[in-house]
């Protein structure tokens, strides 16, 4: 019998180096897949943990630089009175001669104590707060101007309004209560005024032609 030649030791060779490129070949592959696989798993982010913007505070409301008070007082030749409520800015006046005549006005108060009042018909209010102990000022209702001080009230005192209807007429009532105790006021019935009958300024209690209705305090 004839042993196996060099052709069969080198074919024996050749099938054995096939076989461990092949082996090579599919570890190399997988290795290199696991690594795709792990890497961003073991991946960190190098901005770090995300980060929370705080809001920005919501600015104060401003405030005016003028103290809510009431004032009250007379006209210069002492024929009419005057009230004026401040709060927040804002201001409210009644002018009233206790009979037949009187103006509401409104408006808005500056920083500096300063206010322009308006009213109905062209009327209008001036004044000034000084040290906040009164309103120094000028009205100018119906048509005639009027020089006025207001003193800062202490309740009591001050500006009071009532509106109701009465045995079937529309009744709006102003009244002012000046500091020790006096009552100047304007009642109008359907639009026709007359002198205001007396309060109860502790209550705002108050009668007019056989019923008691209510004043209360005016502010803006």
């Amino acid at each position: 019998m004839k042993r196996p030649g060099p052709l069969l030791t080198l074919l024996a060779g050749l099938v054995l180096g096939v076989f461990m490129l092949s082996l090579n070949a599919t570890t190399g592959t997988k290795n290199a897949s696991t690594y795709q696989e792990e890497s961003p798993a073991a991946s960190v982010s190098p901005s770090g943990p995300p980060t929370t913007s705080s809001p920005s505070p919501s600015p104060s409301p401003t405030r005016s630089a003028v103290p809510n008070a009431d004032y009250a007082g007379r006209t210069d030749d002492d024929s009419s009175a005057i009230a004026v409520s401040l709060r927040g800015g804002k201001a409210i006046a009644y002018f009233c001669d206790g009979h037949d005549k009187e103006s509401w006005l409104k408006g808005d108060v500056k920083d500096d104590g300063t206010m322009k009042l308006t009213g109905s018909h062209g009327d209008q209010l001036t004044g000034t707060l000084q040290d906040g102990k009164r309103i120094r000022g000028t009205a100018e209702v119906g048509g005639q101007k009027y020089g006025f001080t207001a003193d800062k009230a202490v309740k009591p005192s001050g500006l009071y309004r009532a509106t109701a209807t009465v045995r079937g007429a529309k009744v709006d009532g102003g009244w002012i209560v000046l500091p020790g105790g006096k009552q100047v006021g304007v009642v109008k019935r359907n639009g026709t005024p007359s002198a205001a009958p007396v309060i109860d300024p502790e209550t705002g209690a108050v009668t007019i032609d056989g019923q008691k209705i209510v004043a209360r305090p005016v502010t803006p």
